[in-house]
């Protein structure tokens, strides 16, 4: 498998992920997030808040989010926001008109009030209120706040309704896809090294492997980031319950094949030190061709074992037999894993005393397989509990424990600070 080839299939693999994203229906959220406009306006225009009630539907097309925890955030942050903005206006409308230093006097205040707040990306949300209904007057501030407030309930109410009661979205599926798709890679990386190992060795194939090995951070992180989004999507989500059983064995897998990602670039990394040790002329014998052979057998070994992890932390694999069959096999190629890596370490067994810097590669390199061996193992273990997402409470108690412990420690340094001389 050469560069062109691995390349062309990690375009392909985007396309796919582009166009057929699994686990959603296309459009699903569009149609949500027009239907809940739609209602937002009709129910806002039935309850009379305003002649023209376009805030209603313009909350609830900005409410409606990818995942439920997102949407009942988004809606409580633009109605703490609009309720904060329409306060502060009043009181001002109450004392002063519209001119320009209490417009100043507005829009600062409002802002501060929002960064104290924590309304992220409905800041800016608080200082427009305000300026909307200070220009209305003081005759007319009270009605049209209150007319804006309930408009934002409304929007807020229906858009998080509409999100929770159509398919509210749960992204175990693309979690897994993306989960699979990293295995891929690493079995297709370690296959290509492989191929590699065989045809020959260099200093420049070993620098190239090492720059392409790296790259696959990418693919790491990538797979992180939609396993994250899944399980905020099993926040306050009725659907919520399947990723108790579900995340488990796919955190567990993703933390596994990160850890054989470290692995392999590691691997990598000895194989190219090892040819700094040798005349540059010698290099393609840094390792003799029995040896190479050898490592290329281990690898083939170690990429079956690796696309064997996703039978395991499939989320369709509910079935404990069937998870507990897919364990068995991964155990059966680890088990030829470790016959592979006996014989490259009979043939790659030098004296400390004639070759210092081939004992020390060769044992750098034996530890990276050895760890590879460790960690596909420990991707497939069982889970030790059912997840459960985080409670919404979770974060602010966290907040205030950190705002008290730094308080705690102030005073301490205060009282354990030496009096200054009079």
């Amino acid at each position: 498998m050469n560069a062109f080839t691995r390349g062309v299939g990690g375009v392909r693999v985007r396309l796919r992920e582009r166009l057929f994203r699994r686990g959603r229906p296309p459009g699903l959220r569009t149609a949500k997030t027009t239907l809940a406009a739609v209602l937002s306006f009709v129910l806002a225009e039935r309850l009379h808040t305003s002649p023209e009630p376009v805030l209603a539907p313009l909350t609830a097309l900005l409410v409606v989010q990818l995942t439920m925890y997102e949407t009942v955030a988004q809606g409580l942050q633009r109605v703490a926001s609009v309720l904060a903005g329409v306060l502060v206006a009043v009181g001002v409308a109450s004392v002063v008109g519209l001119s320009w230093w209490s417009l100043g006097a507005v829009v600062a205040v409002s802002l501060i009030l929002g960064r104290l707040l924590r309304l992220g990306p409905q800041l800016l949300e608080m200082p427009i209120s305000a300026m909307l209904v200070l220009a209305v007057g003081d005759a007319a501030a009270g009605h049209a706040a209150v007319g804006r407030v309930y408009e934002t309930l409304i929007g807020a109410a229906v858009g998080v309704a509409v999100n929770a009661v159509i398919a509210p979205p749960l992204y175990l599926q693309p979690a897994g896809d993306a989960v699979a798709e990293l295995a891929e890679r690493l079995a297709g990386f370690g296959r290509g090294l492989a191929e590699g190992l065989r045809a020959g060795w260099s200093r420049a194939a070993a620098d190239r492997w090492l720059t392409e090995a790296r790259a696959l951070g990418g693919e790491v992180a990538r797979a992180d980031r939609t396993l994250a989004r899944a399980e905020q999507s099993a926040r306050l989500n009725p659907r919520g319950g399947r990723a108790r059983d579900v995340q488990p064995r796919l955190r567990i897998g993703l933390t596994g094949l990160e850890h054989c990602y470290v692995t392999l670039r590691n691997l990598c990394r000895a194989l190219l030190d090892r040819t700094f040790y040798v005349p540059a002329d010698e290099e393609a014998s840094a390792f003799g061709a029995e040896s190479r052979s050898a490592l290329a057998d281990v690898l083939d070994t170690a990429a079956a074992a690796v696309e064997s992890v996703v039978a395991v932390t499939n989320p369709g694999q509910a079935e404990l037999g069937s998870a507990d069959a897919a364990r068995a096999e991964v155990e059966a190629r680890l088990s030829d894993l470790q016959r592979h890596r006996d014989r490259l370490a009979g043939l790659l067994l030098v004296d400390p005393h004639a070759d210092q810097g081939a004992w020390q590669q060769h044992g750098a390199l034996l530890a990276a397989v050895d760890r590879l061996r460790v960690e596909v193992e420990a991707a497939v273990r069982p889970a030790g509990a059912a997840w459960r997402p985080p409670r919404i409470s979770d974060r602010q108690r966290q907040a205030v424990r950190r705002a008290l412990d730094t308080r705690t420690r102030r005073r301490r340094a205060a009282r354990s600070a030496p009096e200054p001389d009079r």
